[in-house]
């Protein structure tokens, strides 16, 4: 049975591909889309009971959103 199984595959290499500054764009892109949905949920409270409660659901979800693209969950295993 154990011919059937593949080899393991090479380990990674780094290959030094200025991976910090892709780091720091996404970093900064979290931080400005966050600013963004916070500033707008609360102009949307301004509004009245229905908008607030509205705005409060989605922005809760682009929020978790934001957070678990920070995570890395879902990306592609040579993006890590």
């Amino acid at each position: 049975m154990t011919i059937l199984a593949p080899p393991p595959g090479p380990p990674p290499v780094a290959l030094a591909e200025n991976d910090a500054l892709r780091r720091v764009r996404l970093r900064m892109w979290q931080v400005n889309v966050s600013i963004i949905t916070v500033l707008l949920t609360a102009w949307c409270c301004t509004l009245g009971a229905i908008p607030a409660i509205v705005a409060l659901m989605v922005a809760k979800d682009v929020l978790v959103a934001v957070l678990i693209m920070g995570f890395g969950v879902g990306a592609p295993a040579d993006a890590l």
